[in-house]
């Protein structure tokens, strides 16, 4: 099966947390479990930007759309993270 490269951008919130440590979400995908957490704010970013990934490319895989928050939905404040996945050609999902 051919596949190409589709880019998506998301917006991640990422928080400082108790002891240390740091904790990230992505609004848009939380429904699918993104969220995660880390030593460090860059450790945590790193984690949220795969999780996403992960959860971007199994949607392709199963046809289904990627979600998308509206703009005036999406957070204030916050960290826009890119993934790019190999996602089967055809009837694909819009990139965000």
């Amino acid at each position: 099966m051919s596949r190409e490269l589709r880019t998506y951008t998301f917006t991640a919130v990422v928080e400082p947390a108790d002891e240390g440590m740091w904790h990230a979400y992505c609004p848009t995908l939380l429904a699918y479990g993104a969220a995660t957490w880390g030593a460090t704010r860059e450790e945590v970013l790193g984690h949220i930007r795969e999780m996403a990934a992960m959860i971007v490319e199994r949607l392709a895989e199963e046809g289904a759309s990627v979600p998308t928050a509206p703009a005036d939905q999406e957070p204030a404040a916050g960290e826009r993270i890119v993934v790019t996945v190999r996602a089967p050609l055809g009837d694909a999902p819009h990139p965000a």
